[in-house]
């Protein structure tokens, strides 16, 4: 499998952002890291591995970005409004520079979906929600779409507007929500089984139906926990049953 490194000194960011790419060809993944983990975690973790049929068949093309969640959400030694100008430096990051350098590597007609696991599911969801127009969809497992449940009681305006499950309710202007409604590819997995929480995804999924917005969920038994076995069973699954 071809595997590339690359990086870039950020704007948003302002320091140096890795990313790993894998594979040649087929419409473009990209993975959101867990927790406060880098861009080689799904590589660590043998997701890519288990995604490698679908890469060598040219289905997919796999990229990997670092998280920022030990320079957010996840620092303790940070106050909290700085912990919410660093996530929207991250969506800046994602959306102004991460998403033209996947088409400057595939094509302008390549569609792009974000993918995500845990703390990566709720940044999957919401880069993709809040740019519908670059950003085609979304794949979340074993997330919670509600930031609270990260920001150990602090609330402002800009965790409202990166928490889905509390915008989401109250987005009624028709750019967003026509192209939300556009995609077949909003994906919300989880299993049953330890530290999971299924109920977080069935609560976000009828958030979306509620406003009209089609989108597969799928809760799979007890046996299922929040592990990386449940994931490199789940994305390999969704890859080739649902595109």
């Amino acid at each position: 499998m071809v595997k590339e490194i690359t990086s870039w000194f950020s704007p948003a960011l302002q320091e140096e952002m890795p990313i790993a790419t894998y594979g040649y060809f087929g419409f473009a993944l990209l993975l959101i890291p867990t927790a406060a983990a880098d861009f080689l975690e799904y590589e660590r973790f043998q997701l890519i591995d288990a995604l490698s049929p679908h890469i060598h068949a040219g289905k997919i093309k796999v990229f990997s970005i670092n998280s920022m969640n030990n320079q957010s959400w996840m620092n303790d030694n940070m106050e909290p409004a700085h912990k919410a100008i660093r996530q929207n430096q991250f969506n800046e990051y994602v959306h102004n520079e991460v998403i033209p350098y996947i088409r400057r590597h595939t094509s302008n007609n390549t569609l792009i979906f974000t993918c995500g696991a845990s703390f990566g599911a709720l940044h999957a969801m919401n880069l993709f929600l809040k740019r519908p127009d670059i950003i085609n969809g979304a794949i979340s497992m074993s997330g919670v779409y509600d930031l609270t449940e990260y920001t150990k009681g602090y609330w402002d305006e800009q965790v409202y507007y990166n928490s889905p499950q509390h915008y989401i309710p109250n987005l009624t202007d028709p750019w967003f929500l026509d192209k939300i409604k556009a995609s077949h590819h909003i994906h919300i997995y989880s299993g049953s089984g330890a530290y999971e929480d299924p109920e977080a995804s069935r609560r976000f999924s009828k958030v979306l139906w509620d406003k009209g917005i089609w989108n597969d969920l799928e809760i799979w038994g007890n046996d299922i926990p929040h592990d990386w076995p449940t994931w490199r069973k789940m994305l390999p699954l969704i890859i080739e049953q649902k595109f």
